[in-house]
């Protein structure tokens, strides 16, 4: 056995990012065809290679290798041999056990004996025997840091004793910086190059390092350090305490810590002025636009005195597409952190000359130029936030209202702005922590101004639904902002426009249609009129069942023109989901869960984007694809505190649930959602409770518990106002009447929904309006109805409701002696129920063919929980209390990867959380032991 095959980095010393390099060179070192050998690791300055040399020498310690170090020191550099000195000095006591020529020559090497200094192949030979005798009785490891900074002779003899190593007790592991220059013989020696940390790594060692910055700052940081760990760790302490908790803005080109500029700016301070001064500009301009910063440099500078920057390989200047581009972005830095504050200054408003044409850029260097409070370029920053907002940009949005403050002339302007870019970030960027900072600066800056800004008070009641807080305490809040509110109802206003869009959401939560009422009053008092996304919602979101209808109009004109803002994205969403119409841009919806997944979408618009895609691709029969989605959404709303939207996609996976026929996983699921509802007063979300209930009650057979939560939902008769999932559930009513012997309440039903203005709004509902009357008609009239509902186009669309609505029929037929006919409805019908994977409606569609005379298939029964080896690995992993982040670590797995799995383990197990997994685990034991 090779005595290097050990694990040479226990779990204690674990770097992040970093379990696959380790693992790497573990098994190199532990492959018997290469029992004793060489490695060599290269990285990017900072990329974290004495970090690894020092995990990689713990874990030989721990595992009884002696482990013999020395690292490159610049200033003996050249002092030959004093490497060799460093790394033999735990040997000197050793040398006897070489012969007298050997052991002569290596002490005069090493400056420890007197005489004529020894040739080079005599001092590499000595050095070899040594070690190979030392090693006979202990395995050694050779750990060598810095090669390029090692003298010119010991780099020879190493590289000598790198090449001898084969079949020995002894392992070589050195380490240098990419496109340094080294003595060091490496050709034929195996390298493996330290990449740097990938996204998940670097946001884990950021939280790790800086859990007190805000998530905001943590992304900016790790997007300037492109995974270097040094400089993940260093870049927030260069920040004051109010960026790092994104209470000012960060500055555009990041400032360097000590160590950083040790690093960087070393590399930079050499350059000529000139140089200097053209690299200045383009670090600040930020874009490599060489046009734009030749502009800027015009008469102090040219593009000819970048070639010594060149030189150095700190920057690439293309011919072709005329673009500058730093090496690293750190360089970019260091050369900001060089210059003095009024260069600083010089070099932004040289920018903000050449970029009159450009209001967003221009501002942002005008505030950077600023020496003080500066209105006229606060109100540039506004402008540009704005512009930001309506692309999408909302952290960029923050970041310049927040810049906009702080050069604001009046305390009631400050305020005004710090509270909109708190509105802002809680509901666009997601960023809850920071949002709550900049409403507390809002209110210190001007605390009416804080108290009464509609920003501000839509700000405070997200915050406070979010953080258990009860839905009639915020609407309260908003509602009384509204009123007491400057505005005069223009609908120019923003503030107030985004505020009635919070209000909406409120009232919907709320589930009292007298929430409605002073709403509806404010839309109508805009002037000169409200804003038709605004509108649109209102009548399509609130009580579409009586509004929706006349409002399609102009809903599919909103829908041709939604364009890429993730924002009206979204809220187009929302007044697609009840008339059915989210799968007319199903492709804007997937490209923001794309852009979510990229981080380059606002959280809360990628939880908004896999809400209405989970809705849609359950409609679309795709169940599996919105369990999956809604599992995501999950592990989001944890990633992100974000905990008041859990509850949708708990729905989504309860309703799935239960047409699957797993009516324990959904039961579990609604009750979570009823149990965090109830006593934030959070009715919306009792109501989707009951219509997932209701269907798992039908698949499974009890007719009787499916008709009180149908009748909770709506009550029989009228379909509900103001509850508009209630239309979603009015054919699970009229068949639970119908089975539990209430006709009556089945036909009353079934006149309310004729009534209403659900047919006119989707081919869908129209479909269960006709399937609720064809239910409810006795005869041949009734046969018509059915099959006008299955004559209704884009059945593809709504595979499961099409199915029910063809069982219907078929039982119709079938007790009607039209025996062919009913067989084919049942056919139809069992197969697309067998695609979906519905088993208790296969389970039923096959006993009603089998009356038919037809024979059938017995339908299959559920089959026990089966979980993957992976899903049960992490279930064991934290039923053992590990949190996502240590299982994540032991399995090479990132812990949003995690998370996502967990959530698609709980429905499988029948749970909601994680304190039950060790219950479920042992049940699962014991079931398939039987």
């Amino acid at each position: 056995m090779n005595d290097l095959d050990s694990t040479l980095c226990p779990a204690s010393t674990r770097l992040v990012g970093r379990d696959g390099d380790l693992a790497f060179i573990q098994s190199f070192f532990s492959n018997s065809e290469v029992y004793g050998a060489a490695l060599l690791l290269s990285g990017e300055a900072g990329v974290g290679k004495t970090a690894v040399l020092d995990s990689v020498a713990k874990g030989a310690v721990h595992n009884g290798i002696r482990v013999l170090r020395a690292a490159g020191v610049q200033f003996e550099a050249d002092i030959s041999y004093a490497g060799l000195n460093q790394l033999l000095v735990p040997l000197f006591d050793d040398f006897d056990i070489l012969d007298t020529v050997h052991r002569d020559a290596l002490r005069v090497a090493v400056g420890i004996g007197s005489g004529p200094p020894p040739n080079r192949l005599l001092t590499s030979t000595a050095a070899l025997l040594l070690l190979r005798l030392i090693s006979v009785q202990t395995p050694l490891l050779l750990v060598i840091d810095d090669l390029p900074w090692l003298d010119r002779a010991t780099n020879a003899v190493l590289g000598f004793v790198a090449r001898r190593l084969v079949g020995s007790r002894i392992g070589f592991l050195a380490a240098s910086r990419d496109g340094s220059e080294s003595f060091f013989e490496s050709s034929g020696l195996p390298e493996h190059r330290l990449e740097p940390l990938d996204e998940d790594a670097s946001a884990e060692l950021l939280a790790l390092a800086h859990p007190d910055v805000s998530p905001a700052v943590r992304r900016r940081i790790a997007a300037e350090a492109r995974g270097n760990p040094l400089a993940l760790v260093e870049l927030p302490m260069a920040l004051s305490a109010e960026q790092r908790s994104a209470l000012a803005a960060v500055p555009t080109v990041l400032p360097l810590s000590d160590r950083l500029q040790a690093m960087f700016a070393s590399r930079v301070a050499g350059l000529p002025d000139r140089s200097r001064e053209l690299l200045l500009i383009a670090a600040l301009d930020g874009t490599g636009d060489l046009a734009a910063i030749e502009a800027a440099g015009s008469g102090r500078a040219s593009v000819d005195d970048l070639t010594p920057a060149e030189h150095k390989r700190l920057v690439t200047v293309s011919a072709d597409n005329r673009r500058l581009s730093f090496r690293h972005p750190l360089i970019g830095s260091a050369v900001v952190e060089l210059a003095t504050a009024s260069e600083r200054r010089r070099a932004h408003q040289a920018l903000a000359d050449v970029l009159s044409d450009q209001l967003e850029r221009r501002a942002w260097h005008l505030g950077e130029a600023a020496v003080g409070p500066d209105e006229k370029v606060a109100a540039l920053l506004e402008e540009a936030a704005r512009r930001r907002l309506r692309r999408g940009d909302a952290l960029g949005a923050v970041t310049a209202l927040t810049r906009a403050a702080g050069l604001s002339t009046m305390a009631a302007d400050e305020s005004r702005r710090l509270a909109e870019a708190a509105y802002v970030g809680v509901d666009s960027g997601g960023e809850l922590e920071d949002a709550s900072r900049l409403l507390a600066g809002a209110r210190l800056a001007h605390p009416v101004t804080g108290e009464q800004s509609l920003h501000a008070a839509a700000a405070s009641a997200f915050l406070l639904i979010n953080r258990d807080g009860d839905i009639d305490t915020a609407y309260r809040l908003l509602v009384g902002a509204i009123e007491s509110g400057q505005h005069g109802y223009d609908a120019s206003d923003t503030g107030l426009i985004e505020a009635l869009h919070l209000l909406v959401l409120l009232c919907w939560y709320g589930g009292d249609p007298k929430l409605w009422e002073p709403l509806m009053a404010f839309v109508d008092r805009l002037t000169p009129e409200p804003p038709e996304l605004l509108w649109v919602i209102t009548q399509t979101f609130g009580d579409p069942a009586r509004t929706g209808a006349g409002a399609l109009p102009k809903l599919t004109e909103l829908i041709a023109t939604v364009g890429d803002d993730a924002t009206r994205v979204i809220r187009v969403g929302t007044a697609s989901v009840f008339p059915d119409r989210l799968g007319d841009f199903r492709w804007a919806t997937r490209r923001l869960v794309e852009q979510g997944r990229a981080g380059t979408a606002p959280v809360r618009r990628h939880l908004g984007a896999l809400m209405h895609l989970g809705l849609d691709y359950f409609h679309l029969g795709r169940w599996e694809d919105a369990a999956q989605l809604a599992a995501e959404g999950l592990a989001l709303c944890e990633d992100h505190d974000y905990r008041f939207f859990a509850w949708y996609f708990h729905y989504i996976q309860a309703v799935v649930a239960g047409v699957r026929g797993d009516g324990e996983t959904s039961a579990a699921l609604t009750e979570e959602i009823v149990r965090w509802a109830t006593p934030r007063g959070t009715h919306g979300a009792r109501f989707f409770a009951c219509h997932a209930r209701a269907l798992a009650a039908l698949g499974s057979g009890d007719f009787e518990t499916a008709y009180q939560h149908a009748s909770t939902l709506s009550p029989p008769g009228t379909v509900a106002s103001y509850v508009p999932i209630a239309m979603w559930g009015t054919m699970d009513l009229v068949e639970a009447a119908i089975r539990t012997g209430r006709e009556r309440e089945a036909a009353a039903h079934a006149v309310a929904m004729r009534e209403s203005a659900m047919a006119g709004l989707s081919s869908r509902l129209e479909l269960l309006v006709l399937a609720c009357e064809a239910l409810t008609t006795p005869g041949e009239a009734g046969l018509a109805l059915f099959e006008q509902a299955l004559s209704l186009p884009g059945p593809e669309r709504w595979p499961f409701d099409v199915a029910r609505v063809r069982l219907f029929h078929g039982e119709r037929l079938r007790r009607l002696r039209a025996t062919t006919e009913a067989r084919n409805q049942l056919t139809q019908a069992l197969e697309a129920f067998r695609r979906l994977g519905a088993e208790p409606w296969v389970t039923r569609t096959a006993s009603e063919l089998r009356a038919s005379g037809q024979s059938a298939p017995t339908a299959a029964r559920p089959g026990r929980v089966a979980l993957t080896a992976q899903e049960l690995q992490i279930a064991t992993l934290a039923a053992t209390g590990l949190t996502n982040k240590q299982i994540a670590e032991r399995l090479f797995l990132s812990h949003r990867t995690i998370g996502t799995h967990l959530y698609q383990i709980y429905p499988k197990l029948g749970i909601t959380s994680r304190a039950a997994l060790r219950d479920a685990l042992s049940e699962l034991e014991t079931n398939e032991s039987e």
